[in-house]
């Protein structure tokens, strides 16, 4: 019989097999690669890792500063490290809370109040409210101090600052500090203007770039052996490491670090977005989309497609521009960044009707550590401009962290 000949049956018959063999093949890869990505080594937390830290624990009295992200991780999900360690017979007698409070619940710049804890019965010792510093009659009495908090690796999220003041209060009064070292969801780059000494404040305590590419436990290690400590003084300070970590894995936060912190796209965009923070540009509170969006009424509306209108909400009780139509944009589609972003920052300066209307200079210098960034949009000077004068700051610095870096 001639190929002229088969039938239409027939062909349609060859068509599909041939077409199925290529699906088994595309499957067959597509399962070869996912048993790869399931075969690579799980991150392991510090926390996770108690064969490393309990016996440092035994016989001594603890405090442990905390918040929600504070959690030892389980197959079907986790438990507070506090609970966890009680379960263990490990004598906490305090906890310390930083900003938003040891739930998370609190605002950002809210007043975090002395309280108990009312799962465990725990004496809650405020670190927002009225001293952000552990005083020596708050460490009376107690033998090691255990910090694990969740950073995101942006130097005015203040968590950083916590821990610096802790382990100078430890210092001072000869109190080791145990760090259970946690991922850096920005870890993987170093940008963005540096502190200048001058303006250091509670956003940023020590001259560093605003994204500084180190887990919390390597920052400990920094400010230690930098001597950043009040008097050059040192903690007696233990890391616990993080398992099968580097400075380029992937991690998804599994708990929002705190309240308007919701998720991966509102980590990788904080660290840019968080800069409209000293200005009047809401930056997505009073939304879902908390540092996936920025807009404001006075913005000019004809160079937008974008609006919104922020509302009170869990996180922000009364954020800017509330109740007000702000046009905008919105990024929550942003790939992941490996550099801060100046473009949305000089685009809405570039598009507020009436400048005078845009900076809240006093806190935009607190948060960039610096005057010159205001003084640069101002003049009208491009991002690449702008970054061309970090650039010596952050060779300098690199040097500085690499002798810290744990991890690759």
């Amino acid at each position: 019989m001639s190929i002229l000949s088969i039938s239409k049956s027939t062909v349609l018959l060859l068509v599909l097999l041939l077409s199925s063999c290529r699906g088994q093949e595309k499957e067959s890869k597509l399962t070869a690669v996912n048993a790869e990505t399931d075969s690579l080594p799980k991150i392991s937390v510090a926390a996770n890792r108690t064969e490393e830290y309990l016996q440092l624990l035994e016989g001594k009295t603890i405090g442990v500063v905390a918040n929600q992200t504070s959690v030892i991780f389980k197959e079907n999900g986790h438990t507070h490290l506090v609970d966890s360690l009680l379960s263990l017979d490990v004598n906490i007698k305090k906890v310390f809370a930083p900003e938003h409070g040891f739930r998370g619940k609190a605002d950002a710049g809210e007043l975090v109040k002395d309280g108990v804890d009312t799962k465990t019965g725990l004496p809650i010792t405020s670190l927002y409210g009225k001293n952000r510093k552990p005083s020596k009659e708050q460490l009376e009495g107690l033998d090691l101090v255990v910090f694990d908090i969740q950073d995101v690796g942006v130097r005015f999220y203040t968590y950083i600052a916590t821990l610096q003041l802790v382990m100078e209060a430890c210092a001072e009064n000869n109190i080791p500090v145990i760090v259970l070292d946690r991922p850096n969801p920005n870890g993987h780059y170093v940008d963005g203007p540096t502190m200048k000494k001058e303006h250091t404040s509670f956003l940023g305590m020590t001259t560093i770039p605003l994204v500084y590419g180190m887990t919390i436990g390597e920052y400990a290690q920094m400010i230690n052996e930098e001597q950043w400590l009040e008097n050059g003084k040192k903690a007696d300070l233990t890391v616990i490491q993080l398992k099968n970590y580097s400075h380029n894995s992937e991690y998804h936060l599994p708990i929002r670090p705190s309240p308007n912190i919701p998720n991966d796209v509102s980590i990788n965009l904080y660290p840019s977005l968080g800069l409209f923070e000293g200005t009047n540009v809401n930056a997505g509170r009073g939304t879902e989309f908390q540092f996936q969006r920025y807009g404001a009424s006075f913005l000019d509306s004809t160079q937008y497609d974008f609006s919104y209108m922020p509302k009170p909400n869990f996180g922000s009780k009364h954020p800017k521009e509330e109740d007000k139509m702000c046009f905008g944009q919105d990024l929550s589609k942003t790939p992941q960044m490996d550099s801060v972003s100046l473009l949305w920052l000089v685009d809405a300066y570039k598009n507020t009707l009436d400048k005078s209307k845009f900076f809240i200079t006093k806190s935009f210098t607190k948060h960039v550590g610096t005057p010159e960034l205001q003084k640069q949009i101002e003049e009208g000077l491009t991002e690449s401009e702008i970054k061309a004068t970090w650039k010596q700051d952050l060779d300098a610095f690199k040097k500085i962290r690499a002798k810290y870096l744990i991890y690759d």
